[in-house]
């Protein structure tokens, strides 16, 4: 048996896209610590057999003296359970707690689950994020990425380890995300946004697309599932005003909304590998999505959905004006052949596999 501590920065993350990497690690006889800041999935994974260590994480922005403190948080954390191999996700976990365990001579493995904003905008502060990745990553007994572009930056700013590994991007529970029969070709057509109502979500340029299209098709609808952000939020009161979208906020249950809606779009100017693609094409739903990677990797474009350029609204448009122009049997062989692709290639069983293969191998040092 072996002591695995967990570093992340969300219960709901973690819970929703890493429970049956823990159920597997727990079944396999490891014990299993997790050190993240406390929220409604705890219960769930202390219920499956984690020890939960209540760790504070500022998720938005970087305050040094906050930074800091983490990483002297990580440092006592790995000195008190002596670890014998850690296990990190997203940005500062992936820094601070990778920094933490090279200094503690832990061995780790993380997983770059995206750049992030702060890179993707360049200047100071992605030069900073670049030197600390170099100092952490480059050190981890594996890293893990979910797309090949994320793992090409890590190669060129010389911040990573000799051992890395292109995942699936979280892959996806094929029974939790069962194929859902298609809505019946009565029901009026209606498209699905989940995220955080965000710039960087594309939201700007679904708004548009969806004003130019509502003007034509006046019974196809718009939901949006997710957290509204400040700038936001009069521009969608306005639109929820006007019928134009509806803004439906936080929602626990995501699959009621995939298995009602005719597609999902997510216009988002960057993804590790996107997670609200891989549930709606898994329960049968055909995506539309930006010629990014962590999206464009998950559609094949004309198949099972469409691929749009990235900041483009009227280009979003021409995708699903695309799709509306189909029939619904046309409609109902996509989302078919999306579910496929998502057996063939994203089954998190896959990314199972290959934690359970590195943590073997970390063992026998």
């Amino acid at each position: 048996m072996k002591k695995i501590l967990i570093l992340a920065n969300l219960d709901m993350g973690l819970y929703n896209f890493r429970k049956e990497l823990l159920e597997s690690l727990i079944a396999a006889g490891h014990e299993v610590y997790i050190s993240l800041p406390k929220g409604p999935r705890i219960k769930d994974m202390e219920n499956m057999g984690c020890h939960f260590i209540e760790t504070h994480v500022d998720r938005r922005g970087m305050n040094p003296v906050a930074d800091l403190k983490l990483f002297f948080t990580y440092k006592k954390l790995l000195k008190k359970l002596q670890p014998d191999v850690v296990l990190t996700y997203t940005i500062k976990p992936n820094i601070y707690g990778g920094l933490a365990c090279r200094l503690a001579k832990v061995p780790y493995l993380s997983n770059i689950t995206g750049l992030g904003s702060a890179i993707h905008n360049g200047g100071s502060v992605a030069k900073l994020l670049v030197m600390l990745y170099r100092l952490s990553a480059r050190h981890a007994s594996c890293l893990f990425f979910q797309n090949s572009q994320n793992r090409e930056f890590f190669q060129k700013n010389k911040m990573i380890s000799q051992n890395s590994i292109l995942l699936p991007g979280s892959g996806v529970n094929l029974k939790d995300y069962a194929y859902e029969a298609y809505p019946p070709k009565e029901a009026p057509l209606s498209f699905l946004f989940i995220g955080r109502l965000m710039r960087d979500k594309g939201v700007g340029e679904l708004l548009e697309a969806a004003r130019n299209i509502r003007k034509d098709y006046p019974d196809i609808t718009f939901d949006l599932v997710g957290f509204c952000e400040e700038e936001y939020q009069e521009t969608f009161d306005e639109l929820n005003r006007g019928n134009i979208v509806n803004a439906l906020g936080q929602q626990q249950n995501v699959k009621e909304f995939i298995k009602t809606h005719s597609a999902t779009v997510l216009p988002s100017y960057h993804e590790g590998t996107a997670n609200v693609l891989l549930e709606s094409a898994s329960m049968g739903r055909p995506v539309i999505a930006s010629r990014i990677p962590g999206c464009m990797e998950i559609i094949d474009d004309g198949v099972t959905g469409y691929v749009c350029e990235p900041k483009d609204a009227k280009s979003l448009e021409e995708a699903i004006r695309k799709f509306i122009g189909l029939s619904h049997e046309e409609r109902k062989d996509m989302g078919v052949l999306g579910r496929l692709k998502m057996e063939r290639e994203y089954d998190r069983k896959i990314i199972i596999e290959h934690y359970l293969r590195e943590i073997g191998k970390v063992e026998k040092q």
